[in-house]
């Protein structure tokens, strides 16, 4: 099994920027890099297709947490900024059995609460393995004397909903 991770965001050439970070300048930031990665991603996805690989390789795109549709720090028309939302973020995948146009989970009005088809991270990351043909249940690591799992303590589920 092969994987490969790449980061969009970071210092560029020695200088700090905040790309894909939205505390700040959130318009202009998510704007370039937008610009940046859209075309690049849709010609891997492209070529996976044409290739016959991208039934077999799970893409995914995604962060470390969604964001709040209220601002964080001093609001004004020109520059404004989102705060961390750890239950509501967006991912999207590709490939790897997963069902093609599925939009899956709702917010409330305001964006705040799930309201219909939580996924919490542990169901994503069991998904994730399964597509990968790992029983998450039965992968373990050792950490501080105890056999951990990468989808924690609680119960994890495979979310069923977006599989092909």
């Amino acid at each position: 099994m092969r994987f490969v991770q790449l980061f969009s965001g970071g210092p560029l050439g020695g200088k700090p920027r905040t790309s894909w970070d939205g505390h700040e300048d959130m318009i202009s930031n998510h704007t370039r890099e937008a610009l940046r990665i859209d075309q690049p991603v849709a010609a891997l996805l492209k070529d996976l297709k044409q290739r016959g690989m991208l039934e077999d390789t799970l893409v995914i795109w995604g962060g470390e947490f969604g964001r709040t549709i209220y601002c964080q720090g001093p609001l004004t028309m020109e520059n404004y900024g989102r705060d961390h939302h750890p239950k509501c973020f967006s991912t999207w995948m590709a490939g790897g059995g997963i069902k093609g146009g599925t939009s899956y989970g709702e917010t409330d009005d305001y964006s705040y609460n799930v309201v219909k088809d939580e996924v919490p991270v542990r169901d994503f990351s069991a998904t994730i393995l399964h597509q990968l043909g790992i029983d998450h249940d039965r992968l373990t690591f050792p950490f501080m004397g105890l056999d951990q799992k990468l989808t924690g303590v609680n119960p994890a589920k495979v979310v069923r909903g977006i599989l092909s």
